[in-house]
């Protein structure tokens, strides 16, 4: 796929734009959304990404297509995941429900930013080391394996705990724990001091970026082209904030996500550990030959199909389960039970 310069400059252009006016319209009026305002904003920006797929069809073809409804998918289904820890961090800090919008915005700026970053490295590193996908596939196995387990255990909000960039500002920089709105930082007896929304989105901006360890190498495990894991990932964080808002009830009853989640990163990785096998170059294996076999290739319809079954088939045996429990065993299964009403 040959994306020309100018489609990277417009696509930039116009990604800064939606967030600009999205910031805009959220920064001047801080509230709690509406049921109706998450599924209209959600609405459209599913759709977008819908219409980008069919664009992506008509001018690179039907693989390329797929190969960007693929990561978005994944992408997507782990940003529901990390919506978890979302709610526990906006309740570890006792964020006011009308600024909750606000700081999920801002943290998902910062988090496409750092993203983008992930992403030129990772970039650069597989146009180069044929070898990286060995060490993607691993790490996506492992990864598979840890989230698996976790699945396994009961989740609490006291388990979180604050990533070491976070406590150290905290300590280093004096802070107020006094809510100021949106301001990041306030003047206490002529102290400026940092606010609990600096911290609240720091904190948003960093764990997301954890996240992006194990997101990105997963969507390089679909596609090749930088372009289509970027705009895969700006899709996905796009509605990232009204999806927060409209099923944070429901995220309680999936109690098999991270079950399918785990299996599908440890699919992805697999198939990056047979396409680093029929790309191989590293002496110790086959000599350094490449292992020329059809089927160490997932076609790519094939991972499609993978992605959208597993998901499916998780949301259904979730809701299902979940029908079935009591709230408190809900509670005791998939952390306590926290409802967004509507306005």
């Amino acid at each position: 796929m040959d994306v020309p310069t100018w489609v990277w400059i417009a696509t930039a252009v116009v990604t800064l734009a939606i967030f600009t006016f999205d910031l805009a319209v959220v920064g001047r009026r801080p509230h709690e959304p509406s049921m109706k305002e998450c599924a209209t904003y959600l609405s459209i920006y599913v759709g977008m990404a819908v219409l980008f797929g069919l664009g992506v069809w008509y001018t690179s073809g039907g693989t390329s297509a797929l190969e960007f409804y693929s990561g978005w998918l994944v992408e997507y289904s782990l940003s529901i995941d990390n919506l978890f820890i979302f709610i526990i961090i906006m309740a570890k800090f006792a964020v006011p429900r009308e600024l909750q919008q606000y700081a999920l915005m801002i943290g998902i700026v910062m988090a496409l930013a750092m993203r983008a970053i992930f992403i030129a490295v990772g970039a650069a590193a597989i146009s180069n080391f044929s070898w990286i996908f060995y060490l993607f596939g691993i790490f996506l196995v492992y990864t598979a394996v840890k989230l698996a387990k976790e699945g396994a255990e009961d989740e609490d909000e006291d388990e979180f705990e604050e990533n070491k960039l976070v406590a150290f500002i905290e300590r280093r920089f004096p802070a107020t724990s006094e809510w100021h709105g949106k301001s990041l930082f306030t003047v206490d007896n002529g102290k400026r001091m940092i606010t609990p929304m600096f911290i609240v989105i720091l904190t948003l901006g960093t764990t997301d970026l954890l996240f992006a360890l194990d997101s990105i190498p997963a969507i390089f495990g679909i596609t090749k082209e930088p372009y289509l894991v970027l705009t895969a990932n700006i899709f996905a964080l796009m509605g990232l904030r009204q999806l927060y808002f409209l099923i944070g009830g429901l995220l309680q009853r999936l109690i098999y996500l991270s079950y399918g989640l785990a299996f599908l990163l440890a699919f992805i990785g697999v198939k990056l550990f047979f396409h680093a096998l029929h790309e191989n170059e590293l002496p110790f294996i086959n000599g350094g030959q490449h292992l020329d076999y059809d089927w160490l290739e997932i076609p790519i319809w094939l991972s499609l199909v993978v992605i959208v079954a597993t998901l499916a088939i998780t949301a259904v045996l979730s809701l299902w389960a979940s029908s079935r429990m009591t709230a408190e065993e809900q509670d005791a299964r998939s952390g306590p039970r926290r409802d967004f009403q509507d306005d």
